[in-house]
């Protein structure tokens, strides 16, 4: 079984699971995250890459489903990393997604079996985003804020700091027609707060999912990307008001905002 891109899209959470760590499979697929993302990349040593492989293949070969994210194009893993990804059509997640053509191709060698989610986690892939979202093949795009602050030599926690990246990321993919990105992750696994703050301010600029490294950060996650009972309210409201201009707890309501309301009450499958 895949996940349809229908589930992609809707998902609040993705779980990253290290490829190594088969054990932990099972326990991230039931930690109700929308998805999850088993690492063959940078959770995993070199001399564990071919091991971690298995795992996946073993993985997708008995019937469960997961975002794999392959190693690099370029590096002595990808081909098998995607070929075993392909074999069982499961979405891949690319890092270091910045050169489109590249990702065009990834696709055609998987004949359009597997969803594209190219991790956007550098300077080039920022300033080529609108490129690389409207690449066939791409579903959704993530944000890899720990990598992309290193390359900037920014503390990746800085909301001021990386609020140009992230808010390129919601403008590329509306621009590709694609439904909004995924945010990075917070690495404060034990810091409610600061996962708290991540989320509202992510929410704030559009995104309306957030990539996780631990099952503790699904249900704040899961929950607060979700439309508040105000928000709701309000766009019910709006709905119910009909197609015409008018006013409401005097606000201008008219078609964009009406879009906005449907959009609203879509995510929460209203």
């Amino acid at each position: 079984m895949t996940l349809s891109r229908s589930r992609l899209e809707a998902a609040r959470s993705l779980l990253f699971v290290p490829g190594h760590r088969p054990d932990r499979f099972a326990k991230a697929a039931s930690s109700g995250a929308g998805a999850i993302i088993i690492d063959l990349e940078d959770a995993v040593a070199a001399p564990d890459k071919d091991r971690s492989r298995d795992n996946v293949a073993a993985w997708l070969g008995a019937g469960n489903n997961a975002v794999v994210r392959i190693n690099p194009p370029g590096t002595p893993w990808c081909d098998a990393d995607l070929e075993v990804a392909a074999r069982y059509g499961a979405p891949v997640m690319v890092p270091k997604s910045e050169d489109p053509a590249v990702l065009a191709e990834l696709a055609c060698r998987t004949a359009g079996k597997c969803a594209l989610l190219p991790l956007i986690e550098t300077a080039a892939g920022v300033e080529r985003a609108t490129e690389v979202c409207a690449t066939a093949g791409t579903v959704r795009v993530a944000f890899g804020n720990v990598d992309l602050s290193g390359q900037l030599g920014i503390a990746h926690d800085d909301h001021m700091a990386l609020t140009y990246a992230r808010s390129r990321l919601v403008s590329a993919s509306v621009a590709a027609g694609l439904c909004p990105p995924i945010d990075g992750v917070t690495t404060s696994v034990k810091d409610t707060g600061a996962l708290a703050e991540d989320i509202t301010h992510a929410r704030r600029l559009g995104f309306t999912g957030k990539l996780c490294i631990h099952p503790a950060q699904i249900p704040a996650v899961t929950a607060h990307f979700a439309p508040t009972e105000s928000e709701l309210r309000w766009a019910r409201t709006v709905v119910d008001a009909g197609d015409s201009v008018t006013v409401i707890d005097g606000q201008m309501v008219d078609k964009p905002v009406l879009e906005r309301a449907r959009r609203i009450l879509a995510a929460a499958g209203d």
